[in-house]
């Protein structure tokens, strides 16, 4: 169990470590691209991953999912590389094709072999602790890149910033090849139907009788989509985690937002740095978190709705007022943070919830189906950001995300699956 954690975590954290995270969109904006052509990148980095998402699932269920982390790796070193190469809107372009698909490798991948890992085991309650540590190793990395890209930015520029990042997606790489490759909990052989109490069995399609590899694909992902479907509690999982993770996608205009305030370049990543520490203490504490209730987390991310909304305006307040710039910021950039953090923890404890709920063999198409309805949620971020630019400023735009938390709250009391219960 040690070694599997370390492992997990190193994967996660090291994957992470990228000092562009910090200033990406403002290399964009440096480079001359607009908002609404750096909306666009956004775009189709969600789309590439929209479109993969899926498929992707069920070839994790079809083949080696440790294959597919490493070369997972392999795609996201070389966007990064094509970045620093290339500063062009077609090399960033491209270069987002090849993170978006690096994003639906590991999508459902990394969860479901951990998960399956932790089965075998006998261990499955640990999962949520663990998936914890892993976000906050992530969050921890992210943190630590950061804080390292203004140093980097004042040495170097981002050029230096750019191989830093793959470096350290590298050696991600490398990480990857030390996970484990464990065996799937269920078989798609041993399985013939999953039952809901108030509807008819859900029969599993020709998964379990076909030899073929390509054949065994189409099974695993007609299973996988058949189950997110047509099972309440997956469903409901499946849908949960979907919003939860897609409405995030307002940490990409973090960074414009600290810039519109009048923030220095340098200081820039200490302000989203703030917001990446509370989804760090968020994703640490799913852990002891993970046995709320629905209405608990209902409530909890119905203040951090709050929290984000008025930490927008409160930042936005500091554009026009350089005496108060600093103060204004972190205050509303702290607010915000808070706020990333609770939803952050509701996003684990969803994720570790749907495994629970997860009964048949396609457990990494499931998996990704939510992904895959993050990601067009995330679409619609980026797509309203993109066009409300033209009549409001960032602070109102983000305001306006935050708030959308509000009736994400309503439906997270029904929507929560229900706690695994050891036998």
């Amino acid at each position: 169990m040690r070694a599997l954690t370390i492992r997990a975590v190193l994967f996660k954290g090291v994957g992470d470590l990228i000092p562009l995270y910090a200033l990406y969109s403002l290399l964009f904006a440096d480079h001359g691209l607009s908002t609404g052509q750096i909306s666009s990148l956004f775009a189709i980095w969600s789309t590439t991953a929209f479109l993969l998402e899926v498929p992707s699932g069920a070839w994790a269920d079809t083949v080696s999912r440790r294959a597919l982390l490493i070369l997972s790796g392999v795609l996201l070193t070389a966007g990064f590389a094509l970045w620093t190469l290339v500063p062009t809107y077609l090399g960033f372009a491209l270069g987002f094709v090849l993170w978006g698909t690096a994003g639906a490798l590991v999508s459902g991948t990394f969860e479901a072999l951990l998960y399956d890992d932790l089965a075998a085991r006998g261990e499955q309650s640990s999962y949520a602790r663990i998936l914890g540590y892993t976000r906050a190793a992530s969050e921890t990395a992210i943190v630590i890149g950061i804080v390292a890209a203004t140093p980097l930015y004042l040495w170097g520029g981002y050029a230096l910033i750019g191989w830093s990042s793959v470096g350290f997606a590298a050696l991600h790489t490398v990480i990857a090849m030390t996970l484990p490759s464990a065996p799937k909990v269920v078989s798609a052989a041993a399985v013939d139907e999953l039952e809901e109490d108030d509807q008819p069995p859900l029969a599993y399609p020709a998964a379990t009788d076909v030899s073929g590899p390509f054949a065994r694909y189409l099974g695993m992902l007609k299973t996988g989509v058949g189950e997110a479907i047509r099972v309440r509690a997956v469903r409901n999982g499946v849908l949960l985690g979907a919003l939860l993770f897609g409405i995030t996608a307002f940490d990409e205009y973090f960074a414009l937002l600290a810039a519109s305030a009048g923030v220095a370049t340098a200081v820039v990543p200490l302000l989203v740095g703030v917001t990446v520490l509370g989804s760090l203490i968020g994703s640490v504490l799913a852990g002891r978190t993970e046995g709320m209730s629905g209405r608990t987390m209902a409530i909890a991310v119905g203040f951090g709705g709050v929290l984000f909304l008025g930490g927008s305006l409160i930042a936005g307040l500091a554009e026009g007022r350089p005496s108060a710039v600093y103060v204004l910021t972190g205050l509303g950039f702290t607010a915000i943070g808070v706020s990333y953090g609770i939803v952050y923890n509701a996003g684990v404890v969803a994720g570790a919830r749907l495994q629970d709920a997860i009964e048949g063999p396609a457990r990494a198409t499931v998996t990704s189906v939510s992904g895959l309805l993050g990601e067009v949620v995330a679409l619609v971020v980026f797509a309203f950001a993109a066009i409300a630019t033209t009549w409001w400023s960032m602070p109102i735009i983000l305001a306006v995300l935050g708030a959308t938390l509000l009736p994400i709250a309503l439906v997270t009391t029904s929507w929560l699956p229900p706690k695994h219960v050891d036998d």
